[in-house]
């Protein structure tokens, strides 16, 4: 609230997102009403504030779509960028930019607040990073803009689920020995999610004539290199040995990280990139507006031992792969009553299971990341390697909880589309193919009653490319496909009372013996004319 106690209207975009997924909350808590623009509202739904914050359909590069998202708003909230969407993307961002400008003009919205990124001093423009370049271009035209803007520029940001901790918690825990760039030693002034999430809301409700950019760091100036043994040391590891060799270029760094790591060469590249120039902060004057209290803004060794406990403790409430693969994608469902028709290969199973539906469902919604796909380890990780090779996500996102999903999720190469708990989970591919790709699984109560497990996959299609890529994969489904339905049914009935949970999932993808399930594999019309 401000002082006066007054509500203030905020516009959030990229609520699906790393940081917009955790400012909604915050906002709320601190007593504002919030609105989020999303390009698909459904994948909010799910999220443990969905209900107290209004969501509304639109793309910050349609006008109409913002400036109705605009009305009755006094702070907007920009926390988009088209990053690794293609060789556009600055394009895409300086357009996006200009219409959410002139939109909360017209509304007239009383201050706009960006999260950017930090850029290097007296570094040539045409010197930076078209990532940094582009965000820094974002920033100036908010503050070129008639409504008052708050830009704060960050570093690297460390807090459970965020690209930047990922890339530094994988590097650290699985190469005890390291061949790096030579931008590990580069300093930077990273800061952790709490201290970003807090400036953010502080800039809610900033005098109406503060209108400039602001550096945001924490307290330690560091080199990656510092980082990455600091890191070590906060998680109880061995220490590490860290040779830095000149020829890794930042294109070459990002395909080691994309080997190494979670994060996609696309996104890594980016992050290695931003490292390339010394970045750290000139000035702290966004304590005048936003005062640091005892402790504040957090230590770097204390930022990484909250992010580590909150991974460990499975409480990540939002990962870098919240938001979608940018050029994932957005045709209707096959279920849709638009789905605009066409081939549509389905590969289904369906099994009977001695289990509550409550024990299968429990196995559902367990699947994927750590406990894996319950059929051949070694074909999911190739094509997971596969996809990777593609400049795909691979398999490596996995989940944001061991147990829980909800609708956008990341499921390693899937996005959780649909969730009826207790009964139906449906994923779309966010893997690179010649179509558009969907698994379902469901728990259901049998004609004669019991419990019955029944699988889909379906395949749209594109091209001839689409029909050959299908048919080339077909004989391997009766192994992948076949040995998920009948494990996943093993898993639900295998352990006491009934229900083993997916904890149990390693176990049960080694086992081998089985009644094949019944199945159907052809070109049919789409589900809602069958």
């Amino acid at each position: 609230m401000t002082e006066d106690g007054r509500r203030l209207h905020c516009l959030v975009t990229g609520a699906s997102g790393y940081i917009g997924g955790r400012l909604v909350p915050e906002l709320l808590q601190a007593g504002h009403r919030v609105r989020c623009l999303a390009r698909s509202p459904g994948k909010l739904r799910d999220h443990p504030w969905a209900r107290d914050a209004e969501t509304v359909r639109g793309d910050v590069t349609d006008p109409a779509s913002v400036a109705a998202a605009m009305r009755g708003i006094d702070v907007a909230y920009y926390l988009v960028h088209a990053l690794t969407s293609g060789a556009g993307f600055e394009e895409t961002d300086r357009r996006a930019a200009r219409v959410f400008a002139e939109q909360a003009r017209l509304a007239g919205v009383k201050r706009i607040v960006y999260l950017g990124g930090l850029t290097p001093r007296r570094v040539p423009e045409e010197s930076l990073s078209p990532h940094l370049r582009s965000r820094a271009e974002v920033g100036e035209i908010f503050l070129a803009s008639p409504v008052p803007a708050t830009v704060l520029r960050a570093a690297v940001v460390i807090g459970s689920g965020s690209a930047s901790f990922e890339m530094l918690r994988y590097l650290t825990e699985r190469l005890p020995v390291m061949v790096t760039p030579s931008w590990v030693h580069t300093r930077t002034q990273p800061i952790g999610v709490r201290d970003v999430l807090r400036y953010l809301v502080g800039s809610a409700t900033m005098p109406d004539d503060v209108d400039r950019a602001f550096d945001i760091g924490g307290p330690d100036i560091l080199t990656y290199r510092d980082m990455m043994l600091r890191y070590a040391a906060v998680a109880g590891l061995r220490r590490r040995f860290i040779v830095p060799v000149p020829i890794l270029t930042p294109r070459l760094s990002s395909h080691w990280v994309g080997l190494v790591t979670p994060v996609p060469a696309a996104l890594a590249r980016p992050l290695t990139e931003s490292l390339r120039h010394e970045v750290v902060c000139h000035e702290h004057d966004i304590a005048r507006y936003v005062p640091d209290g005892p402790g504040r803004p957090l230590p770097f060794d204390e930022a990484l031992a909250l992010a580590l406990r909150r991974v460990r403790q499975a409480q990540v409430a939002t990962r870098w792969s919240s938001a979608s693969v940018p050029g994932a994608p957005s045709d209707p469902l096959p279920t849709d009553p638009d789905w605009a028709g066409g081939s549509l290969y389905q590969d289904e199973r369906e099994r009977p299971v001695a289990a509550s539906r409550e024990a299968l469902w429990r196995v559902i919604e367990g699947i994927g990341g750590e406990n894996g796909w319950y059929s051949s380890p070694l074909a999911w990780a190739l094509r997971g390697w596969l996809d990777r090779f593609a400049g795909g996500v691979g398999l490596r996102r996995g989940r944001r909880d061991t147990e829980r999903l909800r609708v956008g999720d990341s499921l390693d190469f899937w996005r959780v589309e649909e969730i009826e708990p207790g009964r139906l989970l449906r994923l779309r591919a966010e893997m690179r193919l010649p179509g558009l790709a969907w698994l379902e699984m469901c728990a259901e109560t049998g004609d004669r009653g019991g419990t019955v497990y029944r699988q889909r996959a379906l395949f749209h299609p594109r091209g001839l490319l689409g029909h050959a890529y299908w048919w080339s994969v077909a004989p391997f489904h009766s192994v992948v496909f076949g040995g998920m339905a009948r494990n996943i049914a093993r898993a639900a009935a295998g352990g006491p009372g009934g229900g083993r949970t997916a904890a149990h999932a390693p176990r049960v993808r080694r086992a081998l013996a089985g009644r094949g399930a019944r199945r159907r594999r052809t070109p049919s019309a789409p589900p809602h004319q069958e």
